[in-house]
């Protein structure tokens, strides 16, 4: 009888040490599952973000190359693209750019427009610097044309 006793005993004591380690095992894979998850939305948000600014970019480069004219209105805020035959603006707001029906979620710090090298507040450009805030890890994008003959014989 005390032999049974015992084994009941220590049966008992072993389930209560195999129940507080499976506790921590299960507790510490949570921990790791939470970690893990956090650290892939940190990922997707800086993925989303870089993927923004590429397509940004991306879009000012075929822009800035295909149209002949580029104007830059501060009052509106506005970069305007013209041909003779089409023209397409870009809008600026706080936290986004607007190009017709695009919409580039990208916070500016500051926008440098430039026209043969030097710096320009407004009128024709044919470079621009956009600098990001510390929250995109201070990038910045140049974007830039050739100029040719027919921007100066028109000025």
């Amino acid at each position: 009888m005390k032999d049974k006793q015992k084994i009941e005993a220590f049966t008992l004591s072993e389930m209560i040490v195999v129940l507080i380690l499976t506790t921590i095992v299960v507790g510490l894979a949570f921990s790791v599952l939470i970690l893990v998850q956090r650290q892939m939305l940190a990922i997707q948000g800086n993925y989303q973000t870089n993927l923004e600014l590429n397509t940004l970019e991306t879009s000012l480069w075929l822009d800035f190359n295909r149209y002949s004219k580029i104007t830059y209105d501060e009052l509106e805020d506005e970069l305007k693209f013209s041909t003779e035959l089409d023209s397409i603006s870009y809008r600026f707001y706080d936290k986004r750019i607007i190009k017709d029906r695009d919409t580039f979620s990208v916070h500016i710090k500051q926008k440098i427009f430039f026209l043969d090298a030097e710096e320009k507040e407004k009128g024709n450009i044919d470079a621009m610097k956009l600098e990001m805030p510390d929250s995109y890890q201070n990038k910045k994008l140049f974007v830039f044309k050739t100029n040719d003959a027919k921007l100066y014989m028109n000025n």
